[in-house]
């Protein structure tokens, strides 16, 4: 044997040893461990008329055939998480542009969440400034836009526990406008201060006064003038709004200098009533 083939042999020896000596094993049967699978479900929110607005999707089949949901599915076994979001919107509703904005909200895995198997689904919630038509595909029958405002006081019920995911994105929703800039994400890139406050009055579900909600975007420093109002195109009678964006400080932090504050909720005031002739 020559000195080559001692000194290959002694290299395939090594490889070899290190390969055991680093090898992992387990010491468990996957297959003692219940098998679940994984979904995704996306709460989408855009603004049209003035309100806050959630896409359903009608469903298809069976389980809750003919009820309202909203869009999913199964996450393939091959499947990133945000690409199966980003597949499920597209199959379901004909949303082939991204969101401008995609955020997981959290896990949702109650053990009878699902009537077929036992099953965990990772929700999301996103924005789209502007939805085009949307139609129906894949496992749902129909696509439709809905006020939030209607599942909130159970007008429309939805199938599985969305309703909980709805709820929970909503507040996310509501929680972040106060510390960050995602309002904008309602917006075209370039919007007018009027636009920013019926983000906010829509989604926070109020009215703000106009002169205090500019005074507090102005001081927050998430936001500032593009375009003056001189040069900004005129979109009705009267001065021409300004535009204005995101700041360049907040897109670098990821917040604002200061928050805005969400007023408080109103509460109702309790009615009186007038005592009946029997009761005096």
């Amino acid at each position: 044997m020559t000195i080559f083939e001692l000194a290959l042999d002694f290299v395939n020896a090594t490889i070899y040893f290190l390969s055991v000596a680093t090898r992992v094993t387990y010491d468990y049967d996957p297959d003692d461990y219940p098998r679940f699978a994984v979904t995704v479900d996306v709460a989408v929110f855009t603004i049209r008329d003035d309100a806050l607005q959630v896409l359903l999707i009608e469903r298809g089949q069976e389980p809750f055939l003919g009820a309202w949901a909203l869009p999913g599915g199964f996450v393939k076994i091959d499947e990133d998480l945000d690409r199966a979001a980003v597949r499920e919107l597209a199959e379901e509703t004909g949303l082939r542009a991204g969101p401008s904005h995609l955020e997981q909200l959290g896990s949702y895995g109650t053990p009878d969440r699902d009537p077929r198997m036992r099953v965990v689904s990772v929700a999301y919630w996103a924005i789209y400034a502007a939805l085009p038509v949307l139609r129906g595909g894949g496992d749902a029958a129909a696509a439709v836009l809905t006020p939030v405002a209607e599942i909130e006081r159970g007008s429309v019920r939805l199938a599985f526990d969305h309703e909980r995911i709805v709820r929970d994105a909503v507040e996310r929703t509501r929680s972040k406008l106060e510390y960050t800039a995602v309002a904008a994400k309602f917006c075209p890139p370039e919007f007018t201060i009027g636009q920013l406050r019926r983000v906010y009055e829509a989604v926070w579900s109020t009215r703000l006064d106009p002169g205090n909600f500019q005074r507090n975007v102005q001081e927050s420093g998430a936001f500032e003038k593009r375009i003056e109002a001189g040069a900004a195109p005129r979109a009705r009678r009267g001065r021409p709004a300004a535009l204005w964006s995101v700041s360049e400080s907040t897109v670098r932090a990821g917040r604002p200098e200061m928050p805005l504050e969400r007023p408080p909720a109103k509460r109702r005031r309790a009615v009186r009533r007038e005592p009946t002739k029997d009761e005096s």
